[in-house]
């Protein structure tokens, strides 16, 4: 009924090759694997019917046969050192709340938790200190995360602060839609993995100092301008009286801070040096000094692209194929960036060459907010060089040339 194949066929060879082929496409079909947290192994895309990896039934390249000139002829033998592994390196990420920090590593799917008190600060500092990551990353969360930074800058270890809205970006693009704490934490340690972050450098006190005294300020005129505005539409006499009361007492209080900022800032030479220098740009004045040498401790150090990306006044690209859209600026040092901008309106009616510029770019067509913000990047980058260069106003080359 069957007949028995030849010795010389090919059909078990067949059947061997037809179960490898089946083999391979049951395993092309199966689907994407999961991404396990820490893993190396690279994942490949389904695509056609052939697998784009190959599995070990089908090795990339046929083994080639050795031809041999005579038949006592061996194959020499060859003997190769194992290769040590390289270490991988480690990331953690922290998720901080009023009550609590909730840590995790990379590599591995547990979180920690300890309290967000000095004991338990001190507790996470020695499980990290155990293996030392390579970053840090910790979120920005409105200054409850300073204590944990200051401890972790003491003890020596790298640690990077970054936007909370980044790192949510990153877990909606890997498909992480629920939002847990522990879960915050694993994705801090991921973006610190794939994002390198900058690391933080430990302030002297002097600078944070300062930086709290300008903050403070900032606050105060804040509330000043609400009280103000709340003043302007109340028609009731008594409520306009306890208003006036308040605006009264947050000008003392402004005017105080103006004069401890000042005392601080004199009381350090390199600081009143490079206030001096600001401030003999018109106009820049002394609220654009304080915020900048409280703020931007990067200029006069940093290159002039680089420096107007941080303060957030680098325009950035929309292009898609043949599509361009309009350049606009986007992330940056809020705080820096408004207090530019004030001081930038008042240089397009003082200053000569940022007047010049300004009307070159309204006259060619631009629009108001976009040769206003052109006009505070380019007085951002003269204020850099100032600094770097250790120039006067009068000094600048541009300015010589005017």
């Amino acid at each position: 009924m069957f007949k028995t194949p030849p010795i010389d066929s090919t059909f078990p060879g067949r059947v061997r090759e037809a179960s490898s082929g089946a083999r391979s496409h049951a395993d092309a079909a199966a689907g994407p694997q999961p991404i396990v947290s820490g893993s190396n192994t690279p994942v490949t895309e389904q695509g056609s019917s052939r697998p784009r990896v190959h599995s070990p039934e089908q090795p990339s390249e046929p083994s080639p046969r050795l031809k041999r000139s005579h038949s006592q002829e061996r194959v020499p033998h060859v003997t190769t050192s194992p290769v040590t592994p390289s270490p991988q390196k480690s990331f953690a990420g922290i998720d901080v709340s009023k009550d609590f920090l909730d840590w995790a590593g990379s590599g591995s799917p547990q979180s920690w938790r300890h309290a967000n008190d000095p004991d338990g600060i001190a507790a996470l500092i020695r499980r990290l200190q155990e293996h030392p990551p390579e970053c840090i990353v910790v979120e920005s969360t409105g200054g409850l995360e300073r204590p944990l930074l200051e401890a972790l800058l003491d003890a020596h270890l790298n640690v990077a602060l970054v936007n909370p809205g980044n790192v949510r970006h990153m877990a909606k693009g890997l498909g992480i839609l629920a939002k847990t704490d522990a879960i915050d934490a694993h994705m801090l340690a991921r973006f610190a993995e794939l994002a390198t972050p900058r690391l933080l450098e430990k302030r002297p006190a002097v600078q944070a100092e300062l930086d709290a005294l300008v903050t403070c300020r900032r606050q105060l005129l804040k509330s000043k301008t609400e009280q103000t505005n709340r003043l302007a539409t109340t028609a009731s006499p008594a409520a306009q009286k306890t208003l006036k009361a308040v605006v009264l007492f947050l000008d003392k209080q402004i005017n105080k801070l103006d004069k401890k900022i000042r005392e601080h800032i004199d009381s350090d030479g390199q600081w009143k040096h490079v206030d001096e220098l600001i401030r003999s740009a018109p106009g820049a004045g002394p609220v654009l000094a304080n915020t900048l040498l409280a703020n931007l401790p990067e200029l006069g150090k940093t290159e002039n692209r680089e420096l107007a990306a941080l303060v957030g006044v680098a325009p950035f690209n929309r292009d898609s194929g043949h599509f361009q859209g309009y350049r606009s600026i986007h992330g940056g040092r809020a705080d820096v960036r408004g207090v530019l901008y004030m001081a930038t309106i008042a240089a397009m009616r003082c200053n000569p060459v940022i007047k010049a510029f300004g009307d070159r770019l309204l006259k060619a067509g631009k629009k108001p907010k976009v040769a206003i913000v052109a006009c505070m990047r380019k007085f951002l980058i003269l204020l850099n060089v100032m600094v770097r260069e250790n120039l006067q106003w009068n000094e600048l080359s541009l300015v010589k040339n005017a």
